[in-house]
């Protein structure tokens, strides 16, 4: 029982990957993983060919709180679906390699955030996704990319720090 060398190293690769099929608990309970999500921007361009609609970024401390875990998800699901449709949209144009590169990477990290909130069980009643703002617009990708930063760091990393209890939880499951 030879193994082909090539298909060796191909093993041992693989084996080496970060786990893609992550648990939304894992992602939950290390900030270090949510943050390698973040997005760089591209040198030298500035402007969109076509306007995106902005995430609503804005955290006022004492509503949020009020809010029950299911408000929050559609709070953050509601914003994030809204910043990947005028992200495909962008995709769907033609763009030079970095932004091509770019857009592509940050769909498909909202497409995580997506699966991530989209599969966290909470308790509660379900509660339909919606906005906490009136969208505003921008062809700055500047702005483009620092309000899905906001988003990021300020709301869902806020949410995810209210779940922070699960994670003690679930370790101590784990062990078990």
């Amino acid at each position: 029982n030879c193994v082909h060398p090539g298909l060796l190293l191909i093993c041992t690769v693989a084996s080496k990957v970060w786990d893609a099929e992550t648990k939304p608990i894992d992602f939950l309970c290390n900030r270090a993983t949510r943050r390698d999500l973040n997005i760089t921007k591209c040198s030298g361009i500035t402007t969109l060919s076509t306007p995106v609609q902005l995430p609503c970024t804005e955290l006022h401390v004492t509503s949020w709180e009020n809010k029950s875990h299911q408000e929050k998800r559609g709070d953050i699901g509601a914003s994030l679906r809204l910043l990947i449709e005028g992200v495909k949209v962008l995709r769907g144009l033609s763009h030079p390699g970095c932004m091509a590169s770019l857009l592509q990477r940050l769909e498909n990290n909202i497409n995580n955030y997506l699966l991530i909130l989209t599969n966290l069980q909470l308790s509660g009643p379900t509660v339909s996704p919606s906005l906490s703002c009136i969208p505003r617009s921008s062809q700055s990708l500047r702005t483009v990319l620092l309000r899905y930063n906001q988003l990021i760091s300020g709301k869902l990393e806020q949410f995810m720090v209210n779940l922070e209890n699960r994670c003690t939880n679930s370790v101590t499951q784990q062990r078990f």
